[in-house]
C-alpha cells in the first residue's frame, strides 16, 4: 500500500483512521484508502505539506510551537482587555495575535483558502473564514484564541485517536524480519523473512517468534498462539502440526517447513483484511458522512443569513451580526460528528482482532447485531472433526478387559483407517506381537496373536463370518441411533467386544450455543453427515434443530429458507462444502485455524482459534459498537444543537464555541476507545 501523501490534517479523524503502513515483508493490499477520506473534502488533494503538518504535530517542536501560540493568544487577550484607547497597545496586541495565528494554523489557513477557491465547504474553510472575519471586525484576540485552541485540540485528538490505530499497527511487528534458514550444506543462515522460499526449513529457538507459517518437521514445544488465534493458553505442537507467523515458541527448539510466503501468511492475511476493513465504511459512517456533506453548507448559508438579515430583522449592528455569524461557523465545525464513527469502528475491529476474531469490514461488524438465526456446520465446527473412541464393552461376563484391550490395540495400531487410529489412541496398554496381519478392504483387519486368529472389523464383516446375534444387533442399533461408527473384535468363535467411535462435540460448543440462545439467536445444524448423527450431535450441543445428508447446494437452499423464516441469518463452517452457504448468509463465520482457504475467503468473519464461543462474543461486540455509535452521534449532535441556539441568541463567544467543539470531539473519541478494552462477557 503506497503511503498517502495527502493525509488530511484539519481533524484527527483523518489520522485516527488512516490505513496502516506495512513493513516490507507484509502484503500491501491494493485499493485500500483512508477510512475517513470524506471527512474534510476541502484539502483531500490540496497540499502535500498537510502530511508534514501532521508529522510536525507529533514532534516536541510542534508541541512547543502550539504552546507558544496559546501563550501569545492569551497575551493578545490581555492587551485587548487593558489597552483601552491606547493605539500602541492595540497594535501590539494585533501583531501578537497575528503571530499566534501563524504559529498555530498556517497550514490549516492555507488549506482552507484553497478549499474556498475550489468551492469546497469543509472544516478548514470554516476555520479560515471565522478567523479572517474575526480579525477584520477587530476581534483579533478571539481569532488568535480560536486558532490556537483548534490546533491544540487537533493534536490532542490525534494522539488519543491514534491508540485505536496503533492496536492494528502492533500486528505488523509480530512477525520477525529475519528467519534462520537451513542451507544446502545443512548449516543455518539468517535471511530476510520476505526472501524465504516455500518448502525451506526454518529453525525457531525457545522464546523466539515464528517468522512464517509452516509445518513442524522436527522438535516439540509449547507455542503461544494468542497473537493470532486469541487462545489464552499455549498449545503443544510437534511434528506434523502447523505453526503461524507471529506466534511465540516457548519451550523447545522447532524446525518447520515453510508453507506460505511472507506476504501470504495467516498474520499477513489478517493485516490485509483489517486494512481493507478500515477502508470500508460502515453503514452508520456512510450515513454520517452524507449528513455532514449537507450539514456544513447548510450552516454556511445560515451564518450568511445571520450576518445579512439580523441587522434588518432584529436591529443588530453590522459588526454584532457578523460576529454572531462567525461564532456560528465555529460551532458548526463537524469534527465530533464525523470522527464519532470511524474511531469507534476501528477500535472495535482492533479489539476483535486481539481476541482472534477477524472481521472483514465495518458493515459486517454492524450487521452481526441483527442476526436472528445461526446455521452451524457439524464436523470441525460444532465437533472436533476427528473420530474418538467414546465407549467400548465386552460381550462375555467376566471377560478379561485388559487382555481384550491389548488384542484390539495390537490390530488397530497396524491400520491406517481413521476409526482404527481412534481406537489405538484411546487404548493405553502393551501390545502383542501380530503374525500374518492383513487389511480386509472395506471390512477391517485380521491377524494372528499367540496362535489365535482375531479380526477387528465392521458390522458387515461380522455378518459375513455369521457371528451376529440378536443381542449384538440390538447393541449395534443403540450405537448407530446415536450416530456412532461401530467396530467389533472377534476370534474364531465369537464376538468379544464392541468399540463405538464418534466425532465428539467440542467442549466449548454447548456454552457457545447457550450464549447464542441468550442473545435471542436461534441455532440450526446443517450437516453432510447422516440425519441420525446430525440429530444426536445437535441434541448434545443444545442446538434447536438439525438437518442432515446435505450437499453444498442443499446447505445453500437451507440458508435461503432460514432467511425467509428468521430474517438475518449467519452461517458458521470450515470446509469447502460450506463456501456457498457462507457466501449466501447475512454474515458468514469461517472457523479459521483448521478451515479451508475457500471457506475463509467466502466468509465475512474468521474465527482464528475454531472456538464457537467467539461467535456470540462477536455479536455482543457488534451490539456494543452500535450502542457506542448511537451515544457518540447523540453527543455530537446534542452539543452542536445547544451551541447553535446559544450562538443565534448571542450567548456564545468564539472561544466558547471552540471549547464546545473540542469537548465534544474528545468525548466521542474517549467513548469510542472504550471498545479497545471491551469485555466479551454476557451482555
Amino acid at each position: 500500500m503506497a503511503e498517502n501523501r495527502h493525509t488530511p490534517s484539519s481533524c484527527s479523524a483523518d489520522r485516527c483512521c488512516a490505513s496502516v503502513s506495512l513493513t516490507p515483508q507484509m502484503p500491501r493490499p491494493q485499493g485500500t484508502h483512508d477510512a475517513h477520506a470524506g471527512h474534510d473534502h476541502d484539502h483531500d488533494h490540496d497540499h502535500d505539506h498537510d502530511h508534514d503538518h501532521d508529522h510536525d504535530h507529533d514532534q516536541p517542536t510542534g508541541v512547543a510551537r502550539l504552546g507558544a501560540a496559546l501563550a501569545l493568544a492569551i497575551g493578545a487577550e490581555a492587551l485587548h482587555f487593558f489597552a483601552g484607547d491606547i493605539p500602541a497597545m492595540k497594535y501590539a496586541g494585533l501583531a501578537i495575535a497575528a503571530v499566534a495565528i501563524w504559529l498555530a494554523g498556517a497550514e490549516t489557513y492555507a488549506s482552507g483558502v484553497m478549499a474556498l477557491r475550489r468551492g469546497r465547504l469543509g472544516i478548514n474553510a470554516l476555520m479560515s473564514v471565522a478567523v479572517t472575519g474575526a480579525f477584520v471586525i477587530g476581534q483579533w484576540p478571539e481569532a488568535a484564541m480560536v486558532m490556537a485552541l483548534y490546533a491544540i485540540a487537533e493534536l490532542i485528538e490525534a494522539r488519543a485517536a491514534g491508540r485505536a490505530r496503533s492496536a492494528i499497527q502492533s500486528l505488523v511487528a509480530l512477525a520477525p524480519e529475519q528467519a534462520d534458514v537451513m542451507q544446502a550444506d545443512k548449516t543455518w543462515k539468517s535471511v530476510p523473512s520476505a526472501d524465504v522460499a516455500l518448502d525451506a526449513i526454518v529453525r525457531i529457538r525457545p522464546g523466539a517468534r515464528v517468522p512464517l507459517d509452516g509445518i513442524i518437521v522436527d522438535g516439540c514445544s509449547a507455542v503461544n498462539q494468542a497473537p493470532v488465534t486469541g487462545e489464552s493458553l499455549p498449545v503443544d505442537r510437534t511434528v506434523g502440526d502447523m505453526v503461524f507467523a507471529g506466534t511465540i515458541n516457548q519451550t523447545g527448539e522447532l524446525q518447520f517447513r515453510v508453507t506460505a510466503a511472507a506476504a501470504n501468511t495467516t498474520l499477513a492475511r489478517i493485516i490485509h483484511a483489517v486494512e481493507q476493513a478500515q477502508g470500508t465504511r460502515a453503514p452508520t459512517q456512510r450515513l454520517v458522512d452524507r449528513f455532514a456533506a449537507i450539514y456544513t453548507p447548510s450552516v454556511f448559508v445560515l451564518a450568511l443569513a445571520t450576518a445579512v438579515l439580523t441587522p434588518w430583522l432584529v436591529g443588530l449592528s453590522w459588526l454584532a451580526a457578523i460576529y454572531k455569524a462567525l461564532v456560528l461557523l465555529v460551532v458548526a465545525c463537524p469534527c465530533a460528528l464525523v470522527i464519532s464513527t470511524p474511531v469507534t469502528v476501528v477500535s472495535a475491529l482492533a479489539a476483535a482482532a486481539r481476541r482472534g476474531i477477524l472481521i472483514k469490514g465495518g458493515s459486517h461488524l454492524e450487521g452481526m447485531r441483527s442476526l436472528k438465526a445461526m446455521a452451524l456446520d457439524k464436523t470441525g465446527t460444532v465437533t472436533e472433526g476427528r473420530p474418538q473412541l467414546v465407549e467400548w464393552t465386552t460381550l462375555e461376563d467376566g471377560a478379561d478387559k485388559d487382555s481384550i484391550a491389548r488384542i484390539a490395540l495390537s490390530l488397530a495400531e497396524r491400520s491406517d483407517h481413521p476409526v482404527s487410529k481412534a481406537i489405538a489412541q484411546a487404548l493405553a496398554c502393551r501390545m502383542h506381537k501380530v503374525d500374518g496381519f492383513t487389511a480386509l478392504a472395506g471390512r477391517g483387519t485380521q491377524g494372528t496373536i499367540d496362535g489365535h486368529t482375531y479380526i477387528l472389523g465392521n458390522h458387515r464383516l461380522i455378518e459375513e463370518r455369521q457371528q451376529c446375534s440378536p443381542a449384538i444387533e440390538a447393541a449395534l442399533e443403540v450405537h448407530e441411533r446415536q450416530g456412532r461408527t461401530v467396530t467389533l473384535l472377534a476370534d474364531e468363535n465369537a464376538v468379544l467386544a464392541i468399540f463405538a467411535v464418534a466425532d465428539t462435540i467440542k467442549t466449548s460448543s454447548r456454552q457457545a450455543v447457550a450464549e447464542l440462545k441468550a442473545l435471542g439467536v436461534a441455532t440450526i445444524m446443517l450437516s453432510g453427515d447422516n440425519r441420525a448423527t446430525a440429530g444426536t450431535i445437535a441434541l448434545q450441543a443444545g442446538i434447536d434443530e438439525s438437518h442432515g445428508q446435505l450437499l453444498p447446494q442443499d446447505k445453500l437452499a437451507e440458508i435461503k429458507t432460514l432467511q425467509q423464516r428468521f430474517g438475518a441469518t449467519g452461517m458458521a463452517g470450515d470446509g469447502i462444502n460450506d463456501a456457498l452457504a457462507l457466501a449466501q448468509s447475512g454474515i458468514g463465520f469461517a472457523m479459521g485455524a483448521a478451515g479451508s482457504d475457500t471457506a475463509m475467503e467466502a466468509a465475512d468473519v474468521v474465527i482464528m482459534n475454531d472456538d464457537l464461543r467467539r461467535i456470540p462474543e462477536a455479536i455482543r461486540l457488534s451490539r456494543k459498537t452500535h450502542a457506542v455509535l448511537v451515544q457518540n452521534i447523540s453527543l455530537a449532535l446534542g452539543i452542536k444543537a445547544i451551541f447553535i441556539v446559544l450562538a443565534l441568541s448571542g450567548g456564545a463567544t468564539m472561544w466558547m464555541a471552540v471549547f464546545a467543539d473540542v469537548g465534544a470531539t474528545l468525548l466521542v473519541i474517549a467513548n469510542g476507545l472504550r471498545l479497545l478494552k471491551a469485555k466479551t462477557g454476557a451482555a
